[in-house]
């Protein structure tokens, strides 16, 4: 699996994702929401990102986004982020992200999909 952090994510998340062998990068500078989107298209990325825009099918569906993992945690809490993203990563398989919207919650997460 791929990663793409939108700029608001912790640094923690990336340094915890690249210890677990993952492929992540955080956004590119200057770049639109709609050009966030496109490039997690085009790199089969999952975005993980704190903006609650991302979540909105209408804006942001299957055709115009791989994934997203829209993170429900407060940012004051890095380390139940970790954990809870940790347990997203057991508990799922890298078919359930494609055309996905994850919410992750602290010590749940629901997925439904993007239309």
């Amino acid at each position: 699996m791929k990663f793409l952090l939108d700029e608001n994510i912790k640094i923690e998340l990336l340094k915890f994702l690249k210890t677990k062998g993952f492929d992540v990068v955080f956004k590119p500078k200057g770049l639109t929401n709609g050009e966030l989107a496109e490039l997690s298209k085009a790199e089969q990325r999952i975005l993980v990102s704190n903006d609650r825009h991302f979540a909105d099918s209408s804006k942001f569906s299957k055709e115009k986004i791989f994934s997203v993992v829209w993170l429900r945690i407060p940012q004051n809490k890095p380390e139940q982020l970790l954990i809870s993203f940790s347990e997203l990563l057991e508990k799922t398989k890298p078919e359930y992200f494609e055309g996905k919207l994850i919410c992750l919650y602290e010590g749940k997460f629901v997925i439904s999909k993007l239309i």
